[in-house]
């Protein structure tokens, strides 16, 4: 078996702030970055850069 590997960084995904909809999937290193992330990214959806805020719930 291998051994998991205990590091800083999280998987976490980026929600559309207008329409809820999961549309990046990236890391943070929880030791640098305390805060949740808030990034302005563009949405499929919407088809605008809106912000996107991140979740630990993964779809």
């Amino acid at each position: 078996m291998a051994k998991s590997k205990k590091s800083p960084r999280l998987l976490v995904a980026l929600l559309c702030g207008t329409c809820n909809a999961q549309n990046y999937l990236t890391e943070r290193n929880k030791t640098n970055t305390t805060e949740k992330l808030k990034l302005m990214k563009y949405c499929h959806w919407c088809q605008k850069r809106t912000e996107h805020k991140e979740t630990q719930k993964l779809k």
